[in-house]
C-alpha cells in the first residue's frame, strides 16, 4: 500500500491531525479543542497534560477509518514560544504551560533592557528583548518551582517548547528541532546550538534543555501513541508558523507568508542571521544548513475578533460577518492587549478605542476590530523590502472582506490558498521530501494552484488617510501605555 504522512498540528487553540497520502492530498482529518485560562493580569496559561491528551485523541480520531500500519512516519508542527516545565523522569508537567502570549516576563525584560543587555541579545538570537519570547517564561517558571535551580541544573527538571515536550514525552528522546530552539532567545542564530552566555544571562540551565537538532531530526521513534506502531519514525518538525511558509513553498523570493491566527506571523525567507529593521531574524527550517527568515509577530488578530464577539455575546463568525460591508467611519480599535508586537515592540502600550460616540453600533466595532487586524499587518509589510506577493493563511482568512482590505491597505497583491491546514500541509511536506513522495518544484506547483487573488482598489490619497487615522491612534495608545507606568 501506499505510504501516508500523518501530520500533527498542536496549536494555541486546537490540536489537528490530518492523514496526507502519496498524492499530498488529504485523506482524513480530525481536530480537538483547547482551552486557555488566565490566573491574573497577563498571564495565559494552558494544562499540558490535556494538551498531550489532545495530541492522542487526535490521532485516534484520525486513524479510526485507516489502517495504521500504512502510516510511513508522523511530522509535527507546534505553537512556538510556549514553555512547558515537566519530570524527566516521569515525563509529567510541573506547572501549567506558559503561553506564548503571556507577559510574566515583562518586568525581568525591563531590568535587562536598563542593564544595556537589550542590543547584545538581539545580535546574538535575531529577537527583540521581549516577554513573548520562551527564555523569559523559562526564567519565570523556574523562579517559582526550582529558585536554586538545583533540579534544573541537575537535569531532573525539563524545560521547552512544546516541540521539546511532546517529543520527550511520545519518543523519550530530549531534543528540540532548531527553528522552534530559535524562538527561545536561547539560540545563538550563528552557530545554531544553546549560547552559555545568554543560559546565564536568563539563569536557565542547559541540563534542563533538550539537544538541538535539524527539522528533518533525527527525533525518534513513537512509543504509546496508538493506533500508531510503536517504533513509527517522526519524520520532521516545525513550528506552526515555519510550517505555514514551508507550505507556500516560501523559499522564494518576495513571497511574505502571513499568518492570521489567534496572532499574527508574517514571514519572509532572507539570506542572512543579520536582525534587519524591526523584524526580527530565525531559522525558518534546517535540513543540514539554516534556512533564515525574517518575520515579525503580532500579537492580537483572531483573538481580537473572539474578544469583541465575548463582548458582545455573539459568536465570532457573527463579527465577521458583521464587519463585511460595514463601514468603521472614526471608530479605531488598536488591540494592544498584552502590548504591542511588530513592529513597534512596545510592551507598555494599552488597548485604545477612539472615534466613537453614542450613535456607534456593532457593526461599526466589528469592522473597526476587522481593520485593526489588517492595520497592524500592513505596518510590518511597510518595513519589508522587496514584497512580490503576500500568500494568506489562518482561519481569519476566511473573510473576503479583511482580505480585500489588506490588499487596500498595503498596496500589495494577497493569495489567498483554499487549504485551510497549511502548518501541518508543510510539516507533511517537508516529510515527504525526505521519504521521496514528492520533489520540491512539484511543491512549488501545489502552493500556486487554486490561489484567490485580492489585488488593491484603493487610491494613494484614500490609503495615506486610512493609515494617518490608525498610527495617530495607535501613537496614542502607546503614549497612555507611558503615562500609566
Amino acid at each position: 500500500m501506499k505510504p501516508h504522512v500523518l501530520a500533527i498540528d498542536q496549536g494555541t487553540s486546537s490540536t489537528k491531525a490530518l492523514l496526507v497520502d502519496a498524492a499530498g492530498d488529504v485523506v482524513a482529518r480530525a481536530g480537538v479543542p483547547l482551552s486557555q485560562s488566565h490566573p491574573g493580569p497577563g498571564l495565559v496559561e494552558q494544562d499540558a497534560l490535556a494538551l498531550l491528551g489532545s495530541v492522542r485523541t487526535a490521532v485516534v480520531e484520525c486513524l479510526k477509518a485507516v489502517d495504521p500500519s500504512t502510516v510511513a512516519g508522523v511530522a509535527l508542527s507546534t505553537q512556538r514560544e510556549s514553555v512547558v516545565l515537566w519530570d524527566a523522569d516521569t515525563g509529567l508537567p510541573i506547572a501549567p504551560l506558559v503561553s506564548w502570549q503571556d507577559q510574566r516576563g515583562t518586568e525581568r525584560a525591563a531590568r535587562l533592557d536598563r542593564d544595556g543587555m537589550s542590543e547584545e541579545v538581539r545580535r546574538r538570537t535575531g529577537l527583540p528583548l521581549d516577554p513573548m519570547f520562551s527564555a523569559l517564561k523559562m526564567a519565570a517558571l523556574l523562579d517559582e518551582h526550582d529558585p536554586s535551580r538545583a533540579g534544573s541544573r541537575a537535569g531532573r527538571l525539563c524545560l521547552g517548547t512544546v516541540d521539546a515536550f511532546l517529543l520527550h514525552t511520545l519518543t523519550g528522546n530530549a531534543v528540540t528541532e532548531m527553528g522552534n530552539a530559535s524562538r527561545t532567545q536561547l539560540l545563538n542564530l550563528g552557530t545554531g546550538d544553546w549560547d552559555q552566555e545568554l543560559l546565564d544571562l536568563f539563569d536557565v540551565p542547559r541540563a534542563a534543555l533538550s539537544r538541538v537538532v535539524p527539522s528533518t531530526g533525527p527525533f525518534g521513534r513513537l512509543k504509546g501513541l496508538a493506533p500508531l506502531a510503536d517504533g513509527t519514525p517522526v519524520l520532521a518538525v516545525l513550528g506552526d508558523s515555519h510550517a505555514a511558509l514551508f507550505a507556500h513553498a516560501g523559499w522564494r523570493p518576495g513571497i511574505v507568508k502571513a499568518t492570521y491566527g489567534t496572532g499574527s506571523s508574517i514571514m519572509t525567507v532572507t539570506g542572512s542571521p543579520a536582525a534587519a529593521g524591526s523584524t526580527c531574524t530565525t531559522i525558518a527550517w534546517s535540513t543540514g544548513q539554516p534556512t533564515y527568515a525574517q518575520e515579525a509577530n503580532i500579537r492580537s488578530s483572531g483573538r481580537t475578533i473572539t474578544w469583541l464577539a465575548g463582548l458582545l455575546d455573539i459568536a465570532p463568525e457573527q463579527v465577521i460577518s458583521l464587519a463585511a460591508g460595514s463601514d468603521a467611519g472614526d471608530v479605531t480599535l488598536v488591540p494592544a492587549f498584552g502590548g504591542l508586537g511588530a513592529p513597534w515592540w512596545d510592551a507598555r502600550a494599552v488597548p485604545v478605542l477612539a472615534g466613537f460616540d453614542l450613535g456607534t453600533d456593532r457593526r461599526q466595532l466589528a469592522r473597526a476590530a476587522l481593520e485593526s487586524v489588517a492595520c497592524q499587518v500592513a505596518d510590518v509589510l511597510a518595513e519589508l523590502p522587496g514584497v512580490r506577493q503576500v500568500v494568506a493563511d489562518g482561519g481569519l482568512t476566511r473573510s473576503d472582506a479583511l482580505m480585500q482590505l489588506q490588499a487596500d491597505l498595503s498596496d500589495v497583491n494577497v493569495a489567498l490558498t483554499r487549504h485551510h491546514e497549511l502548518s501541518a500541509a508543510g510539516t507533511a511536506h517537508l516529510a515527504g521530501l525526505g521519504l521521496g513522495l514528492w520533489p520540491s518544484d512539484e511543491l512549488e506547483k501545489r502552493a500556486d494552484a487554486n490561489l484567490q487573488i485580492f489585488t488593491p482598489t484603493w487610491d494613494e490619497p484614500r490609503r495615506r488617510v486610512a493609515v494617518a487615522r490608525w498610527h495617530r491612534r495607535l501613537m496614542a495608545a502607546r503614549e497612555l501605555g507611558t503615562r500609566g507606568k
